[in-house]
């Protein structure tokens, strides 16, 4: 168990993109080391041992392979960023091996996956910490204690945006695997494909085999606070619409996406509402506007109704709460904030722009070795992620689903269940008992 003056010593897996913002994150805090990576791709890796001496971050051990990692004994926590459909396999070997977790958004690649990390993180008796940064900034955090002690009256609706403008990914040629990048370690748990830049860095967000669409990539975030801020769990239905429109190209997953959830736990019907645009937005609630993040703003003035001084354009990403009393809008940027508006007239109320950071939460139980003082549990994250999956069941399969939140299945459609149970490639598969 480590001591508050203990070094903790970190592995990070899938360095590319995300990964790095962990490994900065960690090597900025008192006795916490980076003291390996791990990752398939031999280019990226040279080029984040040069990025970490240039910032004078003592040089790590190197893996390839994430099973050497765990059997790294002198490891004491896994940071996972790699893709989505290594996400779970690599959070429960590290449970298994006794390391404490940090994993990526979304926490899984399907609903069976997050019911069994839940499972060996209280099986192993393991911190784990899902990468909803949100969870852990105290502006978010602030607004949802405003709306618990009923700032804008009884919420009963939720609405999370994800309008981020993305453009075209284009068609891919297969072609020879890249000198350096161990493709098969890679797809791991995925069916194997001929390689392609496409099916490659980044843009596997957009293939249903490793990734979940932007409602399951930038949409986890706001997923997941608008549900924490509606205070639900699991859903008794789900239903979303949507497409792939403009863009003639190699993306499987939908740009444009409507999702529905109703929830009937608390004895009071509620509704979460979800929104996924690629191109052309606007900035509800002045989500995405230049001065809606900037700075204390405690009892701020809005524009006048009707009219918007800001600039166009620009991604929208956040959430809006309504209720009785008037509605609670939250922006996802590095400085999160949140601004109320209230009654008939939309009188601004109080808001404010803070930070916070995730990864600190998650080294400070692994210390104290306080599960309930995780922002970010592997159990809300599943209850947040169900919903993703659930969203893209009912996108693929063209219907509503009806969902059990007791059994956690979704009633009399075998279909629906198969889908969000997966499949894998063996070796890597999830472990039916973990």
């Amino acid at each position: 168990m480590a001591g508050a003056n203990d070094r903790v010593r970190v592995a990070v897996c899938g360095i590319r993109g995300q990964g790095f913002e962990h490994i900065k994150e960690y090597s900025r805090m008192p006795n916490v080391e980076v003291a390996a990576v791990c990752d398939i791709d031999e280019n990226v890796v040279r080029e984040r041992l040069a990025d970490m001496e240039r910032l004078a971050i003592p040089k790590p051990v190197v893996y390839n392979d994430p099973r050497r990692v765990m059997e790294d004994k002198s490891i004491d926590a896994i940071s996972i960023a790699t893709p989505n459909h290594w996400h779970a396999l690599l959070t429960i070997w590290g449970c298994q091996a006794g390391k404490d977790v940090y994993v990526e958004k979304p926490g899984s690649h399907n609903w069976w996956e997050g019911r069994q990390m839940v499972r060996a993180a209280e099986k192993y008796n393991r911190i784990v910490q899902h990468g909803t940064n949100s969870r852990s900034n105290l502006a978010v955090r602030e607004a949802v204690q405003k709306m618990r002690e009923g700032l804008i009256g009884e919420v009963y609706l939720a609405r999370g945006l994800c309008f981020n403008h993305r453009d075209t990914i284009g068609r891919k040629p297969a072609e020879t695997v890249p000198a350096g990048v161990n493709y098969d370690l890679w797809t791991g748990p995925a069916p194997k494909h001929e390689f392609t830049r496409n099916r490659f860095h980044y843009n596997w967000h957009w293939f249903w085999d490793y990734g979940n669409g932007d409602v399951g990539n930038q949409g986890s975030h706001q997923m997941d606070v608008a549900r924490w801020g509606l205070g639900v769990g699991f859903p008794v239905k789900a239903s979303a619409m949507g497409g792939h429109f403009m863009f003639d190209d190699d993306q499987e997953t939908p740009n444009t996406l409507y999702c529905m959830f109703e929830f009937d736990g608390t004895g009071k019907r509620k509704m979460l509402e979800f929104e996924v645009r690629h191109w052309i937005s606007n900035h509800e609630a002045q989500i995405g506007t230049p001065g809606f993040g900037g700075g204390e703003i405690p009892g701020f003035v809005g524009p006048p109704r009707g009219e918007h001084p800001y600039e166009t354009g620009g991604d929208t990403v956040g959430d809006i709460f309504y209720g009785s009393k008037g509605y609670l809008a939250v922006s996802n940027e590095e400085k999160q904030s949140y601004r109320v508006w209230l009654g008939r007239e939309q009188t601004p109320g109080p808001g404010v722009a803070r930070t916070g950071n995730n990864w600190a939460n998650f080294i400070d139980c692994v210390r104290s070795r306080k599960k309930d003082a995780l922002n970010a549990p592997i159990q809300e994250a599943h209850i947040s992620c169900t919903l993703v999956h659930l969203a893209n069941t009912s996108y693929r399969l063209g219907r509503t689903l009806n969902f059990d939140p007791k059994t956690e299945q979704v009633v009399n459609d075998d279909e629906a269940n198969r889908m969000l149970r997966g499949t894998y490639r063996a070796p890597f598969a999830v472990p039916e008992s973990v």
